[in-house]
């Protein structure tokens, strides 16, 4: 993810540390991530960072939560239009779940599909995806269970399945793609396109515009869980980097921007403060804003527009009585629709 902004022209950088620094390749990218990020007049960090082993257990939390509407929403609608939605990807599919973590909601989706080719979990987080692999296949015996540690916004190679596969669906759940500014989601749909080629499809789940109040609420939590999850990118960097954020000294907040249709996710230095991080030195003014997630909603009108853009028809589309979620079944557009 791009995150837009303007570099700091007095930003120090000892190039000659961070070449000795022994860190793996997922750590230097990290690394440079973090760099970039955080030497912008504009500072902010990757979203995709959130999710350590203990991120995504923070996450995992955060979806019980009741101020949280969006999994039991996006769930109540796989329960409720599970088998319809399991006709809509057909039998021999290879479903490919970008950002699986522990692939709670895919269960639903799994126990209604016909004859699966097989499923593809791909998530950053290495150790909390091959302990959710190990469970799935406990539960699933009959499904192929082929975990991916990857990026998902870059190229990875997808693993052949044992047996016969008529076509390649990505399930896209939650509402990850609201993570991604508009153009940056366009993109993120167009490699989509590429990996499920012109006979595959998108499973996709898409938060609706509501409220403030509600969206206020959902990523201010009355038990402090969201703002756990958020410091906790720091105290990664901190593990792994080497870096020397004081958590005590920044504060989540997180608003709706609606203009932009979205909500911002920060986090606030208490005081004018410097940090470490590796070879550099990052300066923060008191009551500087660091971003750390975007998180777009969408009408049934923009979405569909964003989807065009990346060349996809939206075939089906399934919500909850409130309107609050929605889950889509997209396909290329030059594609006959399979769905009557």
């Amino acid at each position: 993810m791009t995150w837009q902004g303007k570099r700091m022209p007095d930003a120090k950088h000892d190039s000659a540390h961070l070449t000795e620094t022994a860190l793996t390749a997922g750590q230097r990218e990290m690394l440079a991530d973090a760099i970039d990020g955080l030497s912008r007049t504009d500072k902010s960090l990757p979203s995709k960072y959130f999710y350590d082993e203990e991120g995504s257990r923070l996450f995992d939390e955060i979806t019980r939560l009741e101020e949280y509407y969006l999994t039991r929403t996006e769930e109540s609608i796989m329960r409720r239009c599970g088998r319809e939605i399991a006709n809509a990807l057909g039998p021999e599919v290879l479903l490919i779940e970008y950002g699986s973590g522990s692939s709670a909601k895919t269960r639903i989706l799994l126990d209604r599909m016909q004859k699966m080719a097989g499923y593809v979990p791909v998530d950053i987080s290495g150790e909390y995806l091959i302990k959710a692999a190990e469970q799935l296949r406990r539960e699933f015996p009959h499904i192929p269970v082929l975990p991916v540690i990857a990026d998902f916004t870059k190229p990875f190679n997808v693993p052949e399945p044992p047996g016969a596969r008529r076509r390649h669906v990505i399930y896209f759940p939650g509402s990850t793609i609201g993570n991604f500014t508009p153009d940056d989601a366009c993109g993120v749909l167009r490699q989509m396109a590429e990996l499920c080629g012109p006979q595959g499809g998108i499973l996709v789940g898409v938060d609706l515009l509501k409220p403030g109040s509600i969206l206020h609420d959902a990523y201010n939590d009355s038990k402090g869980v969201t703002a756990r999850f958020n410091l906790n990118l720091l105290a990664r960097l901190n593990r792994e980097l080497g870096c020397d954020f004081d958590l005590g000294s920044f504060r989540h907040r997180a608003f709706f921007n609606g203009e932009e249709s979205r909500v911002e996710m920060e986090l606030v230095s208490q005081r004018e403060q410097q940090v470490r991080l590796n070879g550099c030195q990052v300066s923060f003014r008191a009551g500087e804003p660091l971003l750390t997630e975007y998180s777009h909603k969408y009408t049934d009108e923009s979405f569909s527009k964003l989807a065009a853009g990346a060349g996809f028809v939206s075939r089906c589309v399934w919500t909850d009585p409130d309107s609050l979620f929605s889950v889509r079944y997209l396909e290329p557009a030059g594609q006959p629709g399979r769905i009557g």
